[in-house]
């Protein structure tokens, strides 16, 4: 602009709201200038709580819920109170959910916070009126993913703004103040951290710079075994498929792999994999996307982040089992040495690949990642997470991931996971003989991409990467979190709280 800015030019900071959990009133409300009251709405008729917080306080709470109905998804309101905190809301929500929802109905604690602009400055409190304890995971949750990292611009010589803190209490159906479980707070604090992972520019985090943020998040954590593989390493262990999609990048593509083994032996008898799909910016390759579909593929890194985040939750909240991450980084980018459509792909498994679409390179990465979990690492059950399919959203919706299991007892663990943290999945068929046959290839074991895209695409997509487990007694789940990943343009950090609890289902 004419005359330049004055200031100069501006940083960015990533104003991150502090959420501390604690029992205790006091704690609660003491320094904070909001709160907000989520209730449902029987619980908010019967006023049943009055003695938690002062009584006028929530005298005020239920009178200004009164009027307030929640419909399906929850509703909100908020006043001035002439006295402290300075300013009380409500978050009413629906007495009943149906049986594919969280019964702590996560989704509407989300929508009421966002909705009050709650935790987004000062200092504020939010207390959940819970009608069963084990809802308090997924309701906490919840709160986090309405609130994602935020930049803000400081510029040379302007003080950093005060960082925004909130304080969460729940309370049960006895009113009783609810102590957050040791597991609670790492995961909230590393869901939100795989949020930012996802929300961050693709030009500021390349599979380099994500390793970087995995070796920052991951420091100081007991137990913990490293391998990685860049660059010509990745062909040299037989991982064709994560060095093809990357090789033409500026920052090469690269596996990471992170195992932890609790120090008791009775939790070192079981050992479960997570594989995330990790491409930090998808152009669709050679078979390059059109009419506007390139943008928000920054996202497309959001299984890996997932996978990062339940792995340092699960070490840092007490792993109840070995437990590994593998993470497959690549950039699908564009260039003299990018892989084309009629390449052929040697993978770990063993199995030759043809690629007749450069843009369903997600599975080839995702394929590479569960062979060596299962053959080399030696793994009794994968399970791989990625925003694999389009097709996710037309099956499951957007706030449902897409499960493909070969086991029954497997799929059961992770389906009840989903509805305890929040994280929500539904499953789709799992039938080898139906969908193989649409990958058949004449000069290769099968190739990348259907050939009829009407035929149940996202189980076709996750049947393609289970086929590189082939010879493995590995049990595997797949889950398609392509529309789950983002809510409204941010990043919710789905993954995180589904893969840590599958785990701890999983080893019950």
């Amino acid at each position: 602009m004419p005359g330049g800015d004055p200031g100069g030019p501006a940083s960015y900071l990533l104003a991150m709201t502090r959420i501390r959990l604690t029992k205790s009133p006091a704690t609660l409300l003491k320094g904070v200038d909001r709160l907000l009251v989520i209730a449902p709405k029987r619980t908010l008729d019967d006023g049943g709580f009055l003695d938690v917080l002062p009584e006028p306080l929530m005298r005020f709470a239920v009178d200004l819920a009164s009027d307030l109905q929640p419909g399906l998804g929850g509703a909100a309101a908020g006043t001035l109170t002439g006295s402290s905190p300075r300013k009380l809301a409500v978050g009413v929500l629906p007495d009943e959910v149906s049986r594919h929802n969280s019964p702590a109905r996560a989704e509407a604690i989300r929508k009421v916070v966002a909705q009050s602009n709650t935790g987004r400055s000062g200092s504020a409190a939010i207390l959940l009126v819970l009608d069963d304890a084990e809802h308090m995971s997924a309701a906490v949750c919840a709160v986090g993913k309405a609130l994602p990292l935020m930049p803000v611009a400081v510029r040379k010589g302007e003080k950093a703004p005060a960082e925004p803190k909130l304080n969460v209490m729940a309370i049960g159906p006895d009113e009783a103040p609810l102590s957050p479980p040791r597991t609670l707070q790492p995961l909230l604090d590393f869901q939100r951290h795989a949020g930012r992972l996802v929300d961050t520019p693709p030009t500021d985090l390349g599979p380099a710079g994500f390793q970087r943020e995995a070796t920052r998040l991951l420091r100081g954590l007991p137990g913990l075994k490293r391998k990685t593989f860049v660059g010509d390493a990745l062909l040299r262990a037989g991982l064709g498929g994560i060095h093809a999609v990357g090789r033409c990048a500026v920052e090469a593509p690269r596996m990471l792999v992170f195992t932890h083994t609790p120090t008791a032996k009775s939790k070192a008898r079981r050992h479960i994999a997570l594989v995330g799909k990790g491409v930090t910016y998808d152009t669709g390759g050679l078979s390059l996307k059109v009419g506007g579909s390139m943008v928000g593929m920054k996202a497309d890194m959001g299984g890996a982040a997932a996978v990062l985040g339940a792995f340092a939750a699960l070490v840092k909240g007490g792993a109840p089992c070995k437990v590994s991450a593998v993470i497959c980084l690549a950039e699908n980018a564009i260039g003299p040495a990018a892989y084309k459509p009629d390449d052929v792909i040697q993978m770990h498994s063993g199995y030759r690949v043809e690629i007749n679409n450069t843009d369903a390179e997600g599975r080839l990465l995702l394929g590479d990642g569960v062979s060596y979990a299962a053959r080399t690492l030696e793994a009794d059950t994968v399970i791989d997470i990625a925003t694999l399919t389009g097709a996710q959203g037309v099956a499951t919706g957007k706030l449902h991931g897409a499960l493909v299991a070969d086991d029954e007892d497997v799929e059961r663990a992770i389906v009840e996971a989903g509805r305890a943290s929040g994280d929500l999945v539904h499953p789709l068929p799992y039938a080898p003989e139906f969908y193989r046959p649409e990958f058949s290839s004449k000069i290769a074991h099968m190739r990348n991409s259907v050939a009829n895209r009407a035929n149940a695409q996202s189980s076709c997509a996750g049947e393609f990467v289970h086929w590189h487990m082939d010879g493995t007694e590995a049990r595997w789940a797949h889950v398609d979190m392509a529309y789950p990943a983002m809510s409204g343009g941010r990043a919710t950090g789905y993954g995180v709280a589904l893969l840590a609890t599958s785990v701890r289902h999983l080893t019950r």
